[in-house]
């Protein structure tokens, strides 16, 4: 296999370096495989991966997904011996801090979740409405359903409080989404893997019924055994040039999304105290940010209509949604204030019909998809980077994914995980919550 930087032949291009493509990258090239990773953007992690909150939580509203969140824990936990190597940058630092969400009729009061965990022995404990409010300052009224800012009963109780929450304690968060990419492409280039930026790809290479390779706008062109497709909120447009989005029973689109970055009430420490909080009464979640801000996401409730957008051509300024996450936040934080001045990130979601991803092979042999990360995959990202390069591996030994989708063992949880839950053949599976909790 030949790794010299000027190939223009290869065994598996993928296209895309954010945090999913980089860790497919390392892990298919530490299989002894020559690996060439392709990125329109500057640098690695540049795009959507970058405005991640880069949440690590176990709980999904599936068993599988659940499973591999779980042990994404242990991954990012031992991040330095994940990488293996030096990187002139540092170290992305995971911050356990736990992950405390409230217990709604919206989540059917955890229920569902809870057994999961139980399912897959993920710890967790109950906690009162008197000590959830011990721990971070907010109340518990209820104010459901979420509403926007304009409509006349925004702010007011619906007359009930929330029984309590959970605390799940294996999440926290990365510190920086980037750099932990940057950790990654490190470690893959350690591992023969090229990396090439500012290169867009313009086609999709095919011979006699499989993949052959990909051009590129600045005229080059690279022949492959394989080709995946890593391209976050660009791989629809990556599918169409392979022309297989007619064989996906489940496809992929980008979704525009804003996160607001603002100041921890005076009273409360919230990167030091704090912990990742998740609360669908409001629709709203939370994670500590450096500097004792905090990061405020939206849960995707149906007032808030969805902006699908062409991820080459959208409003990167914020709009009203800004100050709707923020008083959202404000009406379990009743001493958060409001700044005058919007402060976070504007970014794109590659969203899945069902906001589960597909890893999957395609109906084009040789091409394969890690796409449809639908915003909630940043911690499976490791994890991920092994699946695809057995998959991938497999493929190359005649193998064939839809007859016979290969399993995957967890080793930190001793358990295993079939991956055609991921298939683009499925069904839309009516378990997950269509939105970013996945």
């Amino acid at each position: 296999m030949n790794n010299s930087h000027n190939n223009k032949s290869y065994d598996i291009i993928i296209i895309g370096a954010g945090i999913i493509g980089a860790s497919i990258s390392m892990s298919v090239a530490r299989k002894g495989y020559s690996v060439l990773c392709l990125d329109a953007l500057p640098s690695a992690g540049y795009g959507s991966t970058s405005g991640s909150c880069a949440i690590i939580r176990p709980y999904y509203s599936t068993v599988d997904g659940s499973a591999i969140a779980y042990e994404s824990h242990y991954y990012w936990k031992n991040w330095a011996e994940l990488i293996g190597v030096q990187d002139e940058h540092g170290l992305a630092r995971y911050i356990n801090c736990g992950c405390l969400v409230m217990k709604t009729p919206q989540n059917n009061f955890l229920e569902p979740a809870c057994l999961i965990m139980d399912e897959i022995g993920a710890p967790y404990c109950h906690l009162t409405p008197g000590e959830v409010s011990a721990r971070l300052p907010v109340n518990t009224e209820a104010f459901a359903p979420a509403k926007t800012i304009d409509d006349p009963g925004f702010g007011l109780s619906n007359g009930d409080h929330l029984p309590g929450g959970v605390l799940f304690h294996s999440g926290g968060y990365v510190t920086d989404p980037q750099l932990a990419t940057h950790n990654i492409q490190r470690a893959a280039e350690a591992a023969g893997t090229v990396f090439s930026f500012n290169t867009r790809v313009i086609a999709i290479e095919q011979s006699a019924g499989k993949v052959s390779g990909v051009s590129t706008e600045s005229g080059q062109s690279y022949t492959a055994r394989a080709v995946l497709n890593a391209a976050g909120p660009h791989s629809y447009k990556i599918n169409q040039l392979a022309g297989i989005e007619d064989g996906m029973n489940i496809k992929t689109r980008a979704l525009r999304h804003e996160v607001a970055h603002v100041p921890s009430p005076g009273n409360f420490d919230f990167e030091h105290d704090g912990c990742v909080f998740s609360d669908s009464d409001i629709a709203t979640y939370l994670r500590p940010e450096l500097g004792n801000h905090i990061l405020i996401g939206s849960e995707d409730p149906p007032c808030d209509t969805p902006q699908w957008v062409d991820p080459d051509d959208f409003d990167r300024s914020f709009s009203e949604q800004w100050k709707t996450l923020v008083m959202r936040a404000a009406q379990r934080v009743p001493e958060l204030s409001i700044p005058g001045q919007a402060k976070g990130v504007v970014e794109l979601y590659d969203v899945s019909d069902d906001w589960i991803p597909i890893y999957d092979k395609s109906d084009l042999d040789g091409f394969y998809m890690a796409v449809g990360t639908s915003g909630n995959q940043f911690k499976n990202a490791p994890i991920v980077g092994e699946i695809m390069a057995d998959m991938i591996e497999a493929g190359l030994q005649g193998h064939d994914q839809d007859i016979d989708p290969i399993n995957f063992h967890l080793k930190h949880i001793n358990r295993t995980v079939n991956t055609g839950f991921y298939s683009r053949l499925r069904e839309i599976n009516q378990d997950s919550s269509f939105s970013v909790l996945g």
